[in-house]
C-alpha cells in the first residue's frame, strides 16, 4: 500500500476527509441492504439548489437479480476489479428544474454539481461506516442508460463500487502496486485569491 505520509494536510481538517480513498481491491463480503440505505440517507441530506435535489441512485447487490446486469455496464477494465465490490450504484441527475406535476420547466445549471456533493455524502457516509467507495465514469453510457431505462432528460454521472476492503493480491496484474490513497495537488494549485492566474 501507498504511503500515507502523501495524505498529511496543509491545513487542520477532520481526519474523515484523508481516510476516506478509493480502492479497487474488495473483499466480496455481503452488504446488508439496510448498510446501502444508510449511505443513501447520508445523500439525501446534501446541499442543493432551489432544494431541487436532482440525483438519483440505481443500485445492485452482489448476489441479487441485477449483479450481472449492472457488471456489464461497465468497461471491461472496470469490471475486471468491481467485480468483487459488494455492491454498485449509478448515480443519475435530473438536468431540469420542474414542476410540480414533474414537466419540465427549465434547465438546471447546478445538476451535476449537486449529484457531486450528494457522492461525497454518500462517501464519507461510507468512511464512517468502515466501508470504502470507488467512483468512476468508465461506463458504457448509452448501453447503460437504455439497460437502466433511464429517462430522457437524466443523465448518468458515474458509477460508485461499495465494499470492504480486500487483498490487492487479488488485484488484475498492474493495479496492485498502484493499490493505496493518492496524494492532492498542493493548495496553492488550487485556490486564488481573486481572478483566475494567469
Amino acid at each position: 500500500m501507498t504511503d500515507t505520509a502523501i495524505r498529511e494536510t496543509e491545513h487542520p481538517v477532520d481526519d474523515i476527509f484523508t481516510r476516506r480513498w478509493s480502492p479497487r481491491a474488495f473483499d466480496g463480503s455481503p452488504l446488508a441492504e439496510s448498510e446501502l440505505l444508510r449511505l443513501f440517507e447520508a445523500a439525501r441530506w446534501a446541499p442543493s439548489a432551489f432544494n431541487a435535489q436532482p440525483w438519483r441512485f440505481l443500485y445492485a447487490l452482489r448476489g441479487g437479480p441485477d449483479w450481472e446486469r449492472f457488471l456489464d455496464l461497465l468497461i471491461p477494465f472496470n469490471r475486471s476489479w468491481a467485480e468483487s465490490a459488494s455492491a454498485l450504484i449509478f448515480v443519475i441527475s435530473d438536468r431540469h428544474m420542474r414542476n410540480p406535476d414533474g414537466t419540465p420547466k427549465s434547465e438546471s445549471h447546478s445538476h451535476s454539481f449537486d449529484a457531486g456533493a450528494a457522492w461525497v455524502s454518500l462517501a464519507l457516509q461510507a468512511t464512517n461506516d468502515g466501508l470504502h467507495v470507488h467512483g468512476m465514469t468508465g461506463i458504457e453510457m448509452d448501453k447503460a442508460a437504455k439497460e437502466l431505462g433511464v429517462p430522457e432528460g437524466f443523465r448518468i454521472e458515474a458509477a460508485i463500487a461499495v465494499g470492504r476492503i480486500g487483498d490487492p493480491a487479488t488485484l488484475p496484474e498492474g493495479l496492485r502496486e498502484r493499490e493505496g490513497p493518492s496524494g492532492r495537488m498542493p493548495l496553492s494549485q488550487l485556490a486564488f485569491a481573486g481572478n483566475f492566474p494567469a
